[in-house]
């Protein structure tokens, strides 16, 4: 992602093609659990039939599923589903279906602690690698979270904006080949927390990440780094307490 493309970063993603709307509906439906591990699916027949697509169509969506580690073929067996185990929850779909099921206290968990080995470490490399306009952008972004006129779902986009360009300052090829993964975990955990949370306290939001863009400032990575270990903490604690709500997840 160019930084360019940042400010037009948004939370959602539209299905333009048939192709897509298979994938996501099957996606959806194995990691719901509709179909369980060691299913066979249904045969290309009723799917086709079911989708209103080609035969061509069905088979290269059942191939992007192979490829996201959730199905594989096998001969006079048809299409199963695989073990959890072989499921890329690095790939933004894969994960996105997730938080579409519903995901519970221990995946945020996870998460979370995926979140705590690659951001303050980009935080660090910011605070080496960040020029004066960098740090400005960080900078509105983080002072739009204390915005009294934002909705949940622009609270959400800011934040996710504020974290990609973290990792597009950070200057390393190997951080920024994480956004996509980096963008839907936060998309689906920001939007948990900020949905549930109406009087979120937004100043303290947005003290709390400014305190990342004046360590950057400094050059201090240290200061970065602990300061975005604060943030991911911070942010932990609301998405987890946003579980216990009665409305949490739809």
């Amino acid at each position: 992602m160019r930084r360019d493309e940042v400010r037009d970063l948004k939370a959602a993603t539209l299905l333009r093609t048939s192709h897509s709307k298979v994938v996501d509906q099957m996606g959806h439906a194995i990691v719901s659990g509709a179909y369980a591990v060691g299913e066979t699916l249904p045969g290309d027949s009723e799917l086709e039939e079911r989708f209103d697509v080609s035969r061509s169509v069905l088979r290269e969506a059942m191939k992007t599923l192979t490829a996201k580690g959730l199905v594989v073929a096998k001969s006079r067996v048809g299409t199963r589903v695989t073990e959890k185990c072989h499921w890329n929850l690095l790939d933004e779909d894969v994960l996105h279906w997730h938080f579409r099921a519903g995901v519970s206290a221990e995946f945020l968990n996870h998460l979370y602690d995926v979140r705590l080995v690659l951001e303050p470490a980009a935080a660090a490399l910011a605070a080496t690698n960040a020029s004066a306009e960098d740090c400005g952008e960080l900078r509105h972004y983080a002072n739009a979270l204390g915005a009294s006129n934002l909705s949940y779902r622009q609270q959400v986009e800011a934040d996710l904006k504020f974290h990609v360009l973290m990792f597009i300052v950070s200057a390393n090829p190997f951080m920024e080949s994480m956004i996509g993964f980096i963008k839907t975990s936060l998309d689906g955990a920001f939007t948990l927390a900020y949905s549930q949370h109406g009087n979120h306290p937004r100043d303290g939001i947005a003290l709390s990440h400014l305190a990342i863009v004046d360590a950057i400032e400094r050059k201090d990575s240290t200061g970065a780094c602990d300061a975005m270990r604060h943030v991911i903490e911070l942010g932990r604690q609301s998405a987890i307490a946003a579980l216990s709500r009665p409305s949490a997840q739809g």
